[in-house]
């Protein structure tokens, strides 16, 4: 259950996160909410009710991610879960990208969850409990989306980290676990807020909405899972793809 769990949420101003936020609301949690955009993350906590504080940050400086710390633990005293959820698309081919381009996309997808992993750990492990979800994508097990190339390159360094972070705490704190969780095309400004424009995700096929994400991050939530993918199916189009990728004609 997720009644009483204090949670933080990352990148919840809108998307995954603002469908996440409400969703955990409507289920007795209590949330720290995360994210640059004041007036959009308000309107957030306001939906969500007296059990949410928003907190403004923008967690790719690892200071702002201590204070974030800092003031969730203020507020409500302990850190039940900890959520991933901030992230970036870029549209370029791989021969096109830029130091720039591979600076900005690892800043927001990789040294925001990094930094929330090391910098909670310590109250985690204080508690001997703890959990983290990290929201990848099926483009970090397929990247089959080329003009995603460092999008994709982000969410394959995700993964290993989350699965490298398991690893090295699973005897000495087993009661700490690492999710990942791996949502295929989601309804959301993702597309069009990438570096360098993209499609708008909300007109691609296949796709689903924040709220089909949500509850399966709740269920992760609530059953500890460490890797999920959102859609049905899904796991058994990863196995195909490298069953077959690279094979003669």
């Amino acid at each position: 259950m997720v009644s009483g769990k204090i949670i933080v949420i990352t990148g919840a101003s809108g998307g995954i996160g603002a469908a996440l936020a409400e969703l955990l609301a409507s289920k007795g949690a209590a949330l720290a909410l995360v994210a640059r955009r004041e007036n959009e993350l308000q309107t957030v906590a306001d939906k969500c009710g007296k059990n949410a504080l928003a907190i403004t940050a923008d967690v790719t400086n690892r200071a702002e991610v201590k204070r974030v710390i800092r003031e969730t633990l203020h507020h409500f005293g302990r850190i039940d879960v900890w959520v991933n959820n901030v992230g970036r698309g870029i549209s370029r081919q791989p021969s096109q990208l830029t130091d720039a381009d591979i600076d900005d996309v690892m800043r927001v997808n990789i040294k925001s969850a990094l930094y929330g992993m090391q910098e909670v750990l310590p109250h985690f492990k204080a508690r001997g409990d703890g959990q983290f979800v990290n929201v990848s994508s099926m483009l970090g097990r397929m990247p089959f989306a080329v003009i995603r190339s460092a999008y994709n390159g982000a969410k394959h360094f995700l993964n290993a980290l989350t699965a490298n972070f398991r690893m090295e705490h699973a005897e000495s704190h087993p009661n700490i676990v690492f999710s990942l969780v791996s949502p295929g095309v989601v309804r959301t400004d993702f597309g069009l807020n990438a570096m360098h424009g993209g499609p708008d995700s909300r007109q691609m096929p296949n796709s689903q909405s924040a709220e089909e994400v949500a509850e399966v991050i709740v269920d992760v939530i609530e059953r500890r899972r460490a890797d999920v993918y959102t859609r049905a199916g899904a796991r058994d189009r990863v196995v195909e793809y490298y069953s077959t990728v690279g094979e003669d004609p």
